[in-house]
């Protein structure tokens, strides 16, 4: 049976247009935000009811911050914005004919429609590697690879056969973009610095991190002299950084590279690709082999001018040709374009078209070590570092937030330490 169409705020002046906002991450947040004294009545729809802060999920994932450190429940967020409703809802498709947003419970009509729904891990066709090699998208995902972390560790502990000692305390990172280059750095640190003494019959300091990386160098998004800096880095931290070495298998025993290698290990993690939420298909629009939606320079797929789709959802090529990397400060301008998109309209302005604001990139490698790139020059190492921990400070929502996050940090530069080491979930 069809879903009841239900208007959010009925029997309020019909004058106020209704814009319904998909997904609660940066660009949904930074357009929800962007309208709060709007003429508008927004309904904010996400699957979770809270924001993540996916840049620092890595830190969650190795034991350095606990989730409650990166992630603030979406209606604190918002909850002194009187323009606004927020669901905790799945959104089944996008009825264009009738201007609705159909989720698993209702029918939302809509004036406006943001689409901001992220993107997820993507295996390349053989989605049956997840279950040896989560990704790293989710709170769930990064505590649970947390877990495998930490219990290799307590199992090369527990274990009198050697093979299996070294195979657990092997970790193989399967990408070497930011997300990759910051887990293998995490867990070296981990395993040669913060735990090296608390074990009596392995030597954590002998673990094995291995990179494998399908093409040429690692962060290729940044310049070549940044990517070797980077490598450079991670070998310096203990990580074996492997280059032109495709994953051809995944299974519980380890990987098998597209050369024949075999690496035996008990723990992987996906850093290798990304698929952008179903929006394709629920717009019926076309999209690129990742599934990100096709827009114009107005963030409009075809013959929608009253639908925005934003961020990681997005493919986009700006007003002056440039390509829109897939980035939460790109999101962010997005999701205000889209909002002032909106409030033009109200106020009977032309439509304009999104520029990209390159700000800079960032990626850390780990304790005091990082690369920023922004574009006239570069930067490596320490002062690189300071600026990113500043940078993802300053992004993170809420004072709290980040003034833990930020003690958090101190204290773990000074002592090592890493506070958030529990294994939690599955069965141990």
């Amino acid at each position: 049976m069809d879903q009841p169409s239900e208007n959010p705020r009925a029997g309020q002046a019909s004058a106020r247009k209704q814009v319904v906002i998909l997904g609660a991450g940066f660009g949904g947040l930074s357009a929800a935000t962007a309208l709060r004294k709007a003429p508008v009545d927004i309904t904010l729809i996400d699957r979770r009811n809270y924001h993540l802060f996916q840049p620092l999920l890595y830190q969650v994932a190795t034991a350095g911050l606990s989730p409650a450190q990166i992630a603030s429940p979406i209606r604190r967020i918002v909850a002194r914005q009187k323009n606004i409703t927020v669901f905790m809802d799945k959104v089944a498709t996008i009825d264009k004919s009738a201007c609705e947003a159909v989720t698993t419970k209702r029918r939302i009509p809509f004036d406006y429609l943001i689409v901001a729904t992220g993107a997820r891990h993507a295996y390349f066709g053989r989605d049956e590697w997840e279950e040896f090699a989560p990704g790293l998208k989710k709170i769930d995902e990064a505590t649970e690879i947390r877990r495998r972390i930490l219990l290799a560790f307590e199992q090369a502990e527990a274990t009198i056969d050697e093979n299996e000692r070294r195979r657990l305390q092997t970790f193989v990172v399967v990408g070497g973009g930011p997300t990759g280059v910051e887990m293998a750095g995490a867990i070296a640190e981990l395993a040669h610095r913060t735990i090296v003494r608390d074990f009596r019959h392995i030597n954590p300091a002998q673990t094995k991190i291995i990179l494998v990386e399908a093409g040429p160098r690692v962060l290729p998004a940044f310049p070549e002299k940044l990517s070797q800096s980077a490598a450079e880095q991670l070998t310096r931290l203990g990580v074996t950084v492997m280059t032109g070495a495709a994953v051809t298998n995944c299974s519980e025993e380890g990987i098998t590279l597209q050369d024949g290698r075999r690496i035996e290990t008990a723990t992987i993690t996906w850093a290798a690709g990304v698929m952008a939420s179903p929006a394709g298909k629920w717009l019926d629009v076309p999209c690129d082999r990742a599934g990100r939606v096709i827009v114009d320079a107005a963030l409009h797929p075809p013959d929608s001018d009253n639908i925005f789709v934003i961020g990681d959802t997005a493919a986009v090529t700006d007003a002056n040709g440039v390509v829109v990397p897939g980035i939460a400060p790109a999101a962010k301008q997005m999701g205000y374009f889209a909002a002032a998109s909106i409030l033009g309209d109200i106020n009977g302005k032309p439509r304009e078209k999104f520029r990209y604001r390159n700000y800079g990139n960032l990626a850390t490698i780990g304790r005091s070590s990082a690369v920023a790139d922004f574009g006239r020059f570069t930067l490596s190492g320490f002062p690189a570092w300071v600026i990113w921990c500043f940078a993802h400070i300053w992004f993170l929502i809420g004072f709290r937030n980040r003034i833990f996050v930020f003690l958090d940090w101190i204290v773990a530069y000074v002592s090592f330490e890493r506070g958030a080491r529990l294994i939690t979930g599955g069965e141990n």
